[in-house]
């Protein structure tokens, strides 16, 4: 039995919160991924976040509330998805980055052909989204409201005691954070992971 994931547990700074979503349930539209690895950014501070250089409508949806979805397309290419965490204002996300495909998987394999094993369907922010069906009209969904076709739950498997720590990847601002967090061991996880893990 899942439950849902509590807002509450989404606000305070957003390092502090990012590993809080290992092992969360994201379902979207009858798919489910268990959360495997994620990414911190901090708003108008972290010269890696979309919020570094203001409030736009791209990236609106960021400035909260806690537990809604923001979603941008990568490189003119790819969905990737964020949970907005923090009190409204800040502009703090997780980046999810990947999943472990739980329920729906036939309707992940087929959003995804020719993907070889099932935990790879989801191992990247992108491959993530085209998985789960999530898409720039999901911008905005509250992740916590009853009922809703995009939810975060919680299960009996809690965030890991110690997860994995990295640095960030994928960016060429402020790379030194070590605010990637991922469930230790995880087959699930992104390739290319940055040296210097714990």
């Amino acid at each position: 039995m899942s439950r849902p994931f509590p807002r509450r547990e989404l606000t305070g700074e957003v390092a502090e919160v990012a590993p809080r979503l290992l092992n969360a349930l994201l379902e979207v539209r009858g798919r489910v991924g268990r959360i495997v690895e994620v990414e911190a950014y901090d708003g108008p501070t972290d010269p890696a976040s979309h919020a570094a250089g203001g409030r736009s409508p791209r990236n609106e949806s960021m400035f909260g509330p806690a537990g809604h979805l923001y979603v941008y397309r990568s490189y003119g290419l790819h969905w990737c998805a964020n949970v907005v965490v923090g009190p409204a204002g800040p502009a703090r996300a997780v980046l999810l980055r990947a999943v472990e495909p739980v329920a729906g998987v036939e309707e992940m394999r087929r959003a995804r052909p020719g993907v070889r094993h099932d935990r790879s369907l989801a191992d990247g922010p992108g491959k993530l989204c085209a998985a789960l069906g999530i898409t720039g009209d999901d911008d905005a969904a509250d992740l916590c409201a009853r009922g809703a076709e995009l939810r975060l739950r919680r299960d009996a498997l809690d965030p890991p005691e110690r997860p994995r720590v990295t640095t960030r990847g994928g960016i060429s601002r402020a790379v030194d954070r070590p605010w990637r967090f991922l469930v230790p061991d995880h087959p699930g996880v992104s390739r290319g992971r940055p040296a210097g893990g714990r």
